[in-house]
């Protein structure tokens, strides 16, 4: 009982220690996903089409997927403060970058220095958090760290609506700002460094492999919506990048002191726990990118209401969050996981039975009752699979973690929109008839992930500590 009441490491302050990279978190999470139904009108501004915009979404994402896994070794060799401070700087910098851009490479530009600062500050929050606070208390953070990430795409849909409807396009960086500055503040005035700086040699050669893996997939995914699956530039990268990740893999499991410490997954519960966030991501991800093209291509519903009906799911999604935590330190993660999966799929198969004539009101209970279910399962999983690993080896767990999402997020995001178009493709009549029969597709691919979560999740063991 007493090693449940005392955290791994001693500090003054543990809440304010966190701020900074729950909001540095909150913004680069904010940024993922706001964007996503500025796209048209950034289009149009930009004078750029579909495959070339949805670069500045996938940009991001791939300078993420490169960072994330270095930061692990980052962070044996730079203190704490030092790596968020630089981190949040490095996002305000990107985005003024990118709200003075007046053309697209600016722009792209601006968005992937913003994922130089996400790609730091998002495994280093959730492994600070394992040391810091007693086990004990360890499930009710990660649900607030859960529900502070989980409320920026709640609002971000809403907030990027309402921007766009009375300001520029501009204006959606410029709001990244100040929540920067306070974040800034906190990380300076209230950050302890937590862990010691063991400075282990840096392999080149796997930096190398972990850059050119990431890249490869996730441009392998992201041309896959403009050349097709079967093309040869989709086809190649996805070679190139799948080869040279095995090569990595190779190189970690036998270095003495590896990049990352991929040893870990012989673990079950981080094995199990990791494989369950990574699906739910992927449903999250491709679902919120799919409902507001839906909502504005098949219920011809303008930009500025559609990220207003977005809010509510968005609203359950982060305090479902919260709770999820709460219920692992009572529960354990096996049953509020399964559940989580049932419920989403219940909402799940509710958006497939759409039409161009559906209720709002359904689609948005819809949306609520799949928001409800998926961080159900997503704060448990997540909490179960770093709470099986010990010392810095939580470290190595929360980089591998998101690593990972944003690897599958891209492909998710793709295959989405591949099963989008291959739907609208199947079926004639109305612009808005076709694209609703792709979006039902896009939920189909949804619904496989469920089911294989759902399955996934039987096997968990709850191994609390």
């Amino acid at each position: 009982m007493e090693n449940a009441l005392q955290a791994r490491q001693q500090v003054a302050h543990p809440k304010l220690a966190m701020v900074s990279m729950l909001l540095g978190a909150f913004v680069g999470m904010f940024s993922e996903t706001s964007l996503n139904i500025a796209l048209p009108k950034l289009m149009a501004a930009l004078q750029v089409n579909t495959a070339t915009i949805q670069w500045l979404v996938t940009g991001y994402m791939l300078v993420i997927g490169i960072i994330l896994p270095l930061s692990s070794i980052i962070t044996k060799w730079f203190t704490t403060r030092q790596v968020i401070i630089f981190a949040l700087t490095d996002f305000i910098v990107g985005a003024c970058i990118s709200a003075l851009a007046n053309n697209f490479p600016v722009l792209l530009i601006g968005r992937m220095i913003q994922g130089i600062g996400t790609g730091l500050i998002l495994p280093l929050m959730f492994a600070v958090v394992m040391q810091i606070f007693p086990p004990k208390k360890i499930g009710a953070v990660m649900g607030i760290c859960a529900l502070v990430i989980m409320f920026a795409p709640a609002i971000g849909p809403t907030l990027t609506g309402l921007i766009l409807a009375k300001l520029s396009w501009q204006w959606i960086f410029w709001l990244f700002i100040p929540f920067l500055l306070i974040a800034l503040i906190f990380a300076i005035t209230s950050l302890e460094n937590i862990g010691e700086l063991t400075k282990p040699h840096v392999d080149v050669l796997s930096i190398l492999e972990s850059a050119v893996g990431c890249s490869g997939i996730v441009i392998g995914a992201s041309l896959a919506s403009r050349d097709g699956w079967l093309s040869w530039s989709v086809l190649g990268s996805l070679l190139i990048g799948i080869l040279v990740l095995g090569f990595y893999v190779y190189r970690q499991l036998h270095l003495a002191t590896p990049i990352l410490n991929l040893r870990i997954f012989k673990n079950p519960a981080f094995a199990i726990g990791s494989s369950l966030v990574m699906l739910d991501f992927g449903i999250i991800l491709s679902t919120m990118y799919l409902l507001p093209m839906f909502y504005q291509n098949g219920l011809l519903l303008p930009v500025a209401l559609t990220g207003l009906v977005m809010l509510p799911g968005g609203v359950i999604n982060a305090l479902t969050s919260a709770l999820a935590g709460r219920l692992y330190d009572n529960i354990g993660a096996k049953k509020p996981a399964i559940l989580g999966f049932i419920i989403a799929l219940i909402g799940a198969v509710m958006l497939v039975f759409t039409s161009t004539n559906t209720s709002i009101i359904y689609v948005v209970i819809a949306h609520i009752i799949l928001m409800i279910g998926c961080p159900l399962a997503m704060s448990p999983s997540q909490t179960s699979a770093l709470n099986a690993l010990s010392g810095m080896e939580s470290g190595d767990g929360s980089t591998i973690m998101n690593t990972m999402q944003q690897v599958i997020g891209a492909l998710a995001t793709a295959l989405a929109t591949s099963f989008l178009a291959l739907g609208s493709s199947t079926v004639s009549g109305s612009t808005a008839f076709r694209f609703t029969n792709g979006f039902h597709y896009g939920v189909y691919f949804a619904i496989v992930l469920i089911v294989i979560a759902i399955l996934l999740a039987f096997k968990m063991r709850d191994q609390r500590k």
